[in-house]
């Protein structure tokens, strides 16, 4: 199994943790073990921490186009093992094996962007006050990088922290989510393959409780980048306070989708059920609000309900299968205990609302249409994170767009609409980091990636995404 091929990645090599402890990793499908992790301690830590210091040194002194040729390699690699990626991708998270290979394509994507915004890193020249100066602006690597990643796209969310740092000349240390240690494991290995300094990647797995706090306190590690809950992130912020450390967070989103009466309903209803039931809606960007004119909400329900009433349940490895499981014991009883919550106020189940039959093992739950939803239950005002479809009706523009900005969270926010001008509209006003009209694809390596609001703050991904991890230097030289 990958945990006994692999383990923790320390100045350049595989090795168990120092204490020998491991921890075991579950399958969503079958609850039974996938294998052992090492449980890094905080000797593996400190080692982590002094390799990464050494790797910072050799990697930041290379030209930024040798740093590019490298990501390119590890792209080259990355290419090379998609197979084994995908299907370890999915093993973890449960995912359909087609939604594990786009991952693993999207992360692959990450590196080849982020290697050529290596080689254009700028800087420029600003003429000076003062006779026979001028001030030369440039940018170098922040320093050591703490990257902490969870679990619902294993591989994606540390591509968007890895390459990038990289690309500006940084050294890392990948700390990934428990439950997903494999898909890191394989994604790290291929940055061995790249031939990367001694030191430039380190990879630290198991339980947080030994890592996170030398992590954090060390005054060496100058960047830390979350994805997580707001929860996590608000103790995060307040734990990088004491050392002055840059933070980037991707948080959690809340995000509205806003189905006029002009839109095209083929497009939106196909694309709208495979975006909400993909991961088993176990995605931040994911619609969780669905605001739907009077006009076409009936028409929309009915499509909705068809759609997803064909979606076949099981283990993503089965080319079949269009949704898996939820990821643990824990997210299933609180998607139950979410759709119980709204139907006891009064929302009703258009489909699905239960755990299926026919399953002895593993968290599924049925991909889920609730209507009549209102806006202060919690399937509606929190981020619910699962296969659940919160429908409510509206009667113009201006209360759904007052309506789908009613929330604290602003990562992504769409509409369906053929009026351009609305769509404009639509784009000006709401609230969020990133806004598709007519379309779910956020996620590029073109394009920056982030929110505002309590989903956090920073942009991966994009010319913007290299910037969280530059420091940026100005000099002044004068001639006589």
């Amino acid at each position: 199994m990958t945990y006994a091929r692999f383990g923790l990645f320390v100045n350049g090599a595989w090795q168990p943790a120092r204490s020998g402890r491991t921890l075991p990793v579950l399958s969503p499908v079958t609850e039974q073990s996938l294998g052992d992790c090492p449980a890094a301690g905080p000797e593996d830590t400190a080692a982590a921490l002094d390799a990464a210091e050494a790797g910072l040194a050799a990697w930041s002194a290379l030209p930024a186009f040798s740093r590019a040729d490298a990501l390119h390699r590890i792209a080259d690699e990355m290419t090379r093992r998609a197979d084994e990626a995908a299907r370890m991708i999915s093993l973890e998270t449960g995912k359909p094996i087609a939604q594990a290979q786009r991952e693993w394509v999207l992360s692959t994507d990450q590196f080849r962007w982020m290697a050529e915004e290596a080689r254009r890193i700028y800087g420029r020249i600003v003429e000076s006050r003062v006779p026979g100066g001028r001030f030369e602006i440039h940018h170098e690597p922040v320093g050591i990088v703490a990257a902490f990643t969870a679990w619902n796209f294993p591989a994606v969310l540390i591509a968007r922290k890895l390459a990038p740092a990289l690309a500006a000349g940084c050294s890392v240390i990948v700390r990934p989510s428990s439950q997903t240690p494999g898909t890191a494991m394989v994604l790290v290995d291929c940055c061995r393959a790249g031939g990367l300094p001694e030191g430039t990647v380190n990879l630290l797995t198991g339980s947080t409780e030994a890592t996170y706090a030398p992590l954090m306190a060390d005054k060496r590690v100058r960047k830390v980048s979350l994805t997580g809950s707001t929860r996590v992130g608000q103790q995060m912020i307040r734990d990088a306070a004491d050392t002055l450390k840059k933070v980037s967070m991707e948080l959690g989103g809340n995000a509205p989708l806003i189905v006029f009466d002009d839109a095209d309903l083929k497009t939106a209803l196909d694309t709208a059920v495979a975006t909400k039931f993909a991961n088993a809606g176990q995605v931040c960007v994911t619609p969780d609000r669905f605001y739907v004119h009077d006009r076409v909400h009936d028409a929309f329900v009915e499509g909705f309900v068809e759609r997803t009433r064909a979606i076949r349940l099981g283990d993503g490895l089965d080319a079949s299968v269009g949704m898996g499981p939820l990821i643990n014991a824990r997210r299933l009883s609180e998607i139950e205990a979410t759709v119980q919550s709204a139907v006891a106020a009064g929302a009703q189940v258009a489909f699905g609302g239960r755990r299926p039959s026919g399953f002895n093992a593993g968290h599924f739950f049925e991909p889920t249409v609730l209507t009549g939803c209102t806006d202060d239950m919690p399937v509606m005002a929190e981020e619910n994170f699962g296969p659940i479809a919160a429908i409510t009706r509206f009667a113009d523009e201006e209360e759904a767009l007052t309506r789908a900005n009613a929330s604290d969270m602003g990562l992504s926010a769409y509409a369906f609409t053929n009026s351009p001008a609305r769509a404009r509209r639509a784009v000006h006003r709401l609230k969020a980091g990133m806004v598709g009209i007519n379309s779910f694809a956020m996620a590029a390596s073109e394009a920056p990636f982030g929110g505002t609001g309590y989903s956090g703050m920073g942009r991966e991904g994009g010319a913007e995404g290299i910037a969280d991890y530059l420091d940026v230097k100005s000099s002044q030289v004068v001639w006589a």
